[in-house]
């Protein structure tokens, strides 16, 4: 029987199907091991050697493969076809070679762009070995991340307090969206006025029409500048006699988009759904491993990482066929369409997102799916289908009318779009970032030159020019891709890590920065300017693509990257805090003091009146203080609160329909709550706290309400008809199944969240199994036999620290040795010298600090066994005494969380 490697159990189900016997599919869930979340996993001094380090809970999973291969005649590695997908085959190999579980099967790499039984069977007649460069481009980008990370990091805490971390690409999106808040807020509005006639044909159709030119002079948008200027014109069109100059309609093509490629989804799935990129990526993960349709598991969408946006031939004339059927042959245009990518360093070789059979309409496929991802085939299938349509037609009419009154001529225009032939528009039309005037809406009635026009209204409207808008997710993403920052399988971990670190806050489908991620920009920017430039970021992704396609070797875009940037770590060692509170303040100084509406000085502090406002650092973080400290001690936080925002108090948002009880939003000791009704006879009414993320701004009734009522029922489970409840703990967003509690994750809603994702998330959950409480039931690692007593050897991670173990022996092993470190000469040694020492040490014991007695010395104050009287039994503990804990310093799992942050 052959082995089938794969990611997923979704996938590995659907594929296991599609081979029947003699194949038996395995999933590894992902990545089997990574860096390790401590320093010196990548050593720059030995050419870069990365440490790896096993997942434990993909220990289990690993020994199931192994045992698995050692049966097997050949092992098929049938992971995703991206450059992830190759280093989890690698992984796998790399450790299989390791445990010594293979013995000369034939090894094949096969990928497949769609998980259909055609693509699934057509992959297996094409294999190929591992690609090299692919894992070379992995290997290269994960010890660039590492590198920045846990060398970068470090420097942001020791010189800035209340800093996460900071990242390769992460800091550079961080920068993007904090640019755009400084452009804000440095922007003066600036007052403008425009004049709109309606105006009649002698046929009394009327429409609308602007004031462009005054005496021969064209007039810009910002050309009347005050209201004065704006009703002198509206005088002198009052008074005016309207004549049509001259009527020019042009002939417009438009044509179709290209089909979805990662980035382009995401945006689109934001704009029309509001859905978070990493939730469309999490929709698109289960169309494209399958869904059970009519008892068969089929997968619905070609691979979605991608910036290809080519599809196969046969997906071409599959779309022209249904066209053809569906809408006529004037909408199949004379030759098919074929597009070429215009993204920066595009490199992925699949087709783009696609249906995996378009002859399976989206309201056939509905009822196989829950809501997001009935949504999110029907965009993919639309987009699809209108990429292959004939373009639409348009003509776009430009109509310029004079306006005489007594020596004075004025000029106005008016345009208009009329749509001919709609074309692909009949089936898609794609979103916009920002509301736009519509043109399409607007048609102008018949004209003609040297017709008199009458005239009906004139109004003038003031406007003030306006900021650049903030980022939506959506246009976040279209920007990193513009740039060539990132890659397919990155956008949605970026935006996620800035959301999760705080950095950033979405509020309106807008991001906005937080405080402490200003801090760090501004940090990097005054210190590290080069590694948060966007040509620099943009560049080094060029060259992680020339070591995919072999053009360079890995190790030397390593070396060339570490020399310049440990050298402007190094030169921040003697960095004075000083001199961080100055470069900071400085380049803050428009977001922490912005002018105040009397015109008096910003920076003056409110308390004392002569000291002067500047940044401040402490160990919790920054802050506003006075410079006349101590003497004055006032401090605010680094933004100033709205006004009325720093108290919501009580606020009524209406009555619960169900109980006619009033709904309000409140303040409390723990943050804003929801709250239905009083209290009435000292039972207090039902409550719920604001989730993580949600500000008191976005709670209406609507949302209050949803929150009154979780947990909610979301369906019966469909093995056991069991409830399956959502709701809001202690940790966070859940699924609840009997006794099995599964975390929601990013991008997933309490509120919303469809019975086929929560049972999706309780059978993972089910899958990992319960969460080990002890360490002790690692297997760890066999080092071979005693030497002398036989026996193995086993090194282990104990849940204080590691050790070695023989025959009920077990040893701690010193600081400077891991399991995967440790030898069998040294276990021996450390297992002899605790042997004769007395009993063996529990699993998770550490060495005392402090010298020990000799074996079978007295301790003062205690009495050894034969010092005992006769018949004196000592307390009951089991047959073997522990060696006591040793205390660790107290800033010791704080800096765990901080290493860890570091390699994120």
């Amino acid at each position: 029987m052959d082995l089938v490697l794969v990611e997923s159990p979704a996938k590995a189900k659907t594929i296991n199907k599609y081979l029947g016997r003699g194949y038996e599919v395995m999933a590894s869930y992902g990545h089997v091991r990574d860096l390790p979340a401590k320093s010196g996993s990548v050593d720059p001094d030995a050419d870069f050697r990365m440490l790896w380090e096993v997942d434990p809970k993909a220990l289990k999973r690993l020994n199931d493969i192994v045992r698995a291969v050692k049966d097997a005649g050949k092992l098929i590695l049938a992971t995703d076809p991206d450059r992830e997908g190759e280093a989890i085959s690698w992984h796998v190999l790399e450790l299989l070679k390791q445990r010594k579980a293979l013995h000369g099967q034939p090894i094949q790499r096969v990928v497949f762009n769609a998980i259909t039984k055609q693509a699934v069977t057509e992959a297996m007649r094409q294999p190929r070995g591992i690609d090299q460069s692919l894992v070379d481009a992995y290997l290269a980008r994960r010890a660039l991340d590492y590198l920045v990370g846990f060398t970068l990091s470090p420097v942001l805490w020791r010189k800035l307090p209340g800093a996460r971390s900071a990242g390769r690409v992460q800091s550079v999106a961080l920068r993007l969206v904090c640019d755009r808040e400084l452009e804000i807020e440095k922007f003066v509005r600036r007052e403008y006025w425009s004049i709109l006639a309606t105006l009649a044909t002698p046929r009394q159709e009327t429409f609308q029409a602007r004031l462009t030119g005054a005496d021969g002079k064209k007039l810009q948008r910002l050309d009347i500048g005050s209201g004065a200027e704006a009703e002198a014109f509206k005088q002198a069109l009052e008074q005016a006699a309207f004549t049509v100059a001259a009527v020019e309609a042009k002939p417009v093509r438009r044509h179709p988009q290209p089909p979805f490629t990662t980035s382009t989804l995401q945006q689109e799935a934001s704009r029309k759904f509001g859905f978070a990129p990493a939730h469309t990526m999490r929709v698109a993960q289960r169309l494209y491993e399958g869904v059970d349709i009519d008892g068969e598991t089929v997968g619905l969408i070609t691979y979605m990482r991608t910036d290809g946006v080519q599809i196969a031939n046969e997906a071409i004339v599959a779309a022209r066929r249904l066209i053809e059927t569906d809408y006529g042959a004037r909408y199949v245009p004379s030759s098919p369409r074929h597009y070429e990518t215009k993204a920066k360093n595009a490199q992925e070789a699949h087709e783009a997102i696609r249906p995996t059979d378009l002859g399976r309409r989206p309201r056939n496929a509905q009822r196989f799916l829950d809501a997001d991802q009935a949504k999110l085939y029907e965009l993919i299938w639309l987009r699809t289908m209108a990429s292959q349509m004939e373009s639409a037609e348009l003509e776009r009419t430009t109509v310029d009318i004079t306006a005489k009154v007594a020596q004075r001529l004025l000029e106005l225009r008016a345009t208009g779009t009329v749509i001919k032939f709609d074309g692909f528009l009949t089936l898609y039309q794609e979103g916009r970032d920002e509301d736009a005037e519509d043109e399409e809406s607007r048609r102008l009635p018949e004209m003609s030159a040297g017709e008199r026009l009458g005239k009906r209204s004139i109004d003038v409207e003031q406007h003030f020019t306006e900021p650049p808008p903030r980022y939506s997710e959506a246009s976040l993403v279209k920007r990193l891709e513009e740039l060539g920052i990132g890659r397919p399988s990155t956008y949605a971990s970026i935006l996620q890590v800035l959301k999760d670190r705080k950095y950033v806050r979405l509020d309106k489908r807008r991001l906005h920065p937080e405080d402490r991620g200003r801090i760090v920009v501004a940090f990097l920017e005054s210190f590290f300017a080069k590694y948060v430039e966007y040509d620099f970021t943009a560049g080094l992704e060029e060259q992680l693509d020339l070591i995919a396609n072999s053009e360079i070797p890995w190790r030397q875009v390593l070396r060339d990257f570490w020399r310049d940037f440990i050298g402007a770590v190094d030169e921040t060692k003697d960095l004075k805090i000083s001199q961080v509170i100055d470069a900071l303040d400085a380049l803050l100084a428009p977001h922490l003091f912005p002018p105040r509406a009397d015109g008096s000085d910003p920076r003056q502090c409110p308390t004392c009146g002569s000291g002067r406002l500047t940044l401040k650092l402490s160990k919790y973080g920054a802050f506003i203080g006075c410079s006349n400290y101590p003497e004055c001690r006032y401090t605010r936080p680094l933004s100033l609160p709205a006004e009325g925002a720093a108290d919501i108090g009580t606020k009524k948002l209406g009555e619960d329909p169900e109980t006619g009880l009033e709904v309000t939003l409140r303040s409390g000791r723990f943050g804003p709550y929801v709250q239905l009704g009083e209290s009435v006879d000292g039972e207090k009414p039902k409550r719920a706290s604001l989730p993580k993320g949600m500000t008191p701004d976005e709670v209406d009734l609507s949302r209050a309400l949803a929150l009154l009522r979780l947990p909610r029922e979301v369906g019966r489970h469909p093995e056991d008809g069991e409830p399956i409840r959502a709701g809001i703990g202690r940790f966070g967003p859940y699924v609840q199944h009997g006794k099995t509690y599964a975390n929601l994750e990013a991008g997933d809603d309490v509120f919303t969240i469809g019975l086929n994702r929560a049972v999706t998330l309780i059978a993972e959950k089910i899958a990992k199994g319960p969460r080990s409480r002890r360490f002790g039931t690692d297997p760890g690692r066999n080092l071979g036999e005693h030497p002398t007593k036989g026996g193995p050897v086993v090194a282990k991670n104990g849940r204080y620290g590691p050790y070695v173990s023989h025959a009920g022996i077990n040893a701690t092993l010193p600081r400077d040795r891991t399991p995967e470190t440790v030898t069998l000469d040294e276990a021996v040694a450390l297992l002899d010298a605790r042997a004769n020492r007395g009993t063996p040490a529990a699993p998770h014991a550490r060495p005392r600090k402090s010298a020990r007695a000799a074996p079978g010395a007295a301790r003062p104050g205690k009495r050894n066994a034969a010092d005992r009287p006769a018949g004196e039994r000592p307390a009951e503990r089991g047959s073997a005494r522990p060696a006591a804990r040793s205390k660790r310093p107290a800033a010791t799992k704080k800096s765990q969380r901080k290493t860890t942050q570091a390699a994120e």
